[in-house]
């Protein structure tokens, strides 16, 4: 070693000295995140028989939101969003051209983990991935290798990953971890993907050194899917013959739906296969009622643990979902589209460090998804990288935002299109897309939320189609009133809050 990088090694170890120096005192910060879980299937939202006691607990204690909005409602865009704090529109990680590129380890640098871990925390992830970071963005997003190792290594120092599953085996560092050796050893008996990863989850903790705070980021692969493999059965008894409620809006057929969605969209087939008759529709939510249950048990036993390791007191605990789920209602099953089902989101904040006399209230503050990030690196004092388009909500989580310069609209948009999912990998996808665009086949959408109404527009279609709902008097989203002239100022104010608020996501 020369002497020019005998100083630079010194700096650089006095640095990160002084990096750790600085991060004592910080607070943990657990992220957990389900997969497609719709916003009303647990118990503190307002739906007993979904049976989540410890996640009701966490709200009880905590701060629940009952107006969070997910800025995109899939799960590769969607995760990538609460990773970087920057819309869909922006970052165009997503599964169909032109928006299917990966994330540019130039970019995953500015993602919360990164910040954190370069400010001294001890970083993890478990569970499904979801996107793909590459040296450089390239497209498609999907490639048939991801490289975890070799694009994520650098920002999490524990890890317990695949991409959509685990089926297929999951890659762990460190490799020498002798409770992650056991826990994803070949042959072991399948307890259930759930129970892995809550297990890989507490040996996270159970390895957290004493004098240095820590970031875990836990992706649950529950509750997507309902094959017999991702069900602990054991979980599946409290309701195999329970008659799980059925939404005011569910139907077999939705003829209210514009006909580009009808005959294009992907939740109209899958809800005829899956969940358009009461048989099938019990089926599957008593399976995702179940799966929900498996989650909520391995939120338990992570406060157990973090309370036998005493560090409860100054954690923070951030629970939410990467998109919802149809299930029925409107005649569809999936998400994307931008129904309150699919777009909005549980969150549910539980910070250790309140008093608690202070803590547990609910706050119909407007929330999306993409100020996770921000928020998340505001909680651990940290500054945001301009690259950060969403805003902090800690203010409101500690009572002192004025509310009045909070926002009054989120934006949210949908930008996959199945047929384009179809060609994702043929090098002339986007030839093929504007084929589709040209044959008005597209339903490409965006709008906003506000504290009552719901507007949104499919912008590719020709002529464009609206739908607007006021969401105070009519929740279910039953009576499109983008033609009614008594809302015709409404329709035009909220058309013009989209265009603007479209602009800035694009920047």
């Amino acid at each position: 070693m020369n002497r020019i990088q005998t100083i630079l090694t010194l700096l650089l170890v006095a640095f990160s000295h002084n990096l750790i120096a600085d991060s004592k005192g910080k607070p943990n910060i657990i992220f957990l995140m389900t997969d497609d879980q719709r916003w009303d299937n647990m118990g503190c939202y307002g739906k007993p028989e979904f049976n989540t006691p410890n996640i009701d607990r966490l709200s009880e204690q905590g701060v629940t939101f009952d107006k969070a909005y997910y800025a995109v409602a899939i799960c590769m865009p969607s995760r990538v969003t609460m990773v970087t704090g920057r819309f869909n529109s922006n970052h165009r990680v997503g599964f169909v051209a032109p928006d299917n590129y990966t994330l540019s380890q130039a970019d995953f640098a500015k993602g919360y983990p990164a910040i954190l871990k370069n400010a001294g925390y001890r970083t993890g992830f478990i569970g499904k991935v979801g996107y793909t970071v590459s040296e450089k963005a390239t497209q498609p997003s999907t490639p048939g290798e991801h490289f975890y190792k070799e694009n994520m290594g650098g920002v999490f120092d524990f890890f317990a990953g695949s991409e959509t599953h685990d089926r297929n085996g999951v890659i762990t560092w460190p490799e020498d971890d002798p409770g992650l050796k056991e826990i994803y050893k070949e042959g072991r008996q399948n307890s259930g993907r759930t129970l892995r990863t809550g297990e890989a989850m507490l040996r996270f903790i159970e390895t957290q050194p004493d004098d240095q705070p820590f970031c875990l980021s836990v992706s649950f692969y529950a509750v997507k899917h309902d094959s017999n493999s991702d069900i602990y059965w054991p979980h599946y008894e409290q309701y195999e013959n329970y008659s799980m409620s059925v939404p005011e809006n569910w139907v077999v057929e939705n003829e209210k739906l514009p006909a580009v969605v009808k005959e294009n969209a992907r939740g109209v087939r899958l809800h005829r296969e899956r969940s358009s008759t009461p048989e099938q529709y019990q089926r599957l939510v008593r399976r995702f009622a179940t799966q929900g249950y498996s989650v909520d048990q391995q939120v338990g036993l992570l406060v157990e643990k973090l309370k036998e390791k005493g560090m409860l007191e100054n954690t923070i605990i951030i629970y939410t979902s990467d998109n919802g789920r149809f299930q029925g209602s409107h005649g569809l099953f999936d998400k994307c589209l931008l129904y309150e089902e699919s777009i909005k989101a549980p969150l549910i904040v539980y910070d250790g460090r309140v008093p608690e006399s202070e803590r547990g209230f609910r706050t119909d503050a407007l929330i999306s998804s993409v100020d996770i990030a921000p928020t998340i690196l505001s909680l651990a004092g940290f500054e945001l990288p301009e690259s950060m388009q969403g805003s902090d909500f800690s203010g409101i989580l500690n009572r002192t935002q004025d509310m009045s310069k909070w926002r009054d609209a989120v934006f949210m948009e949908d930008l996959f299109i199945v047929e384009m999912f179809n060609a994702k990998n043929k090098e002339n996808a986007d030839e093929i897309n504007a084929d589709m665009v040209k044959a008005n086949r597209s339903y490409r959408s965006h709008g906003v939320a506000t504290n009552r109404y719901k507007y949104f527009v499919y912008y590719e279609h020709s002529p464009k189609i609206e739908e607007l709902y006021d969401l105070e008097n009519d929740p279910l989203e039953q009576n499109n009133l983008a033609s009614d002239p008594e809302h015709a100022e409404i329709l035009m104010n909220l058309r013009m809050r989209t265009e603007e608020l479209y602009r800035l996501a694009k920047k």
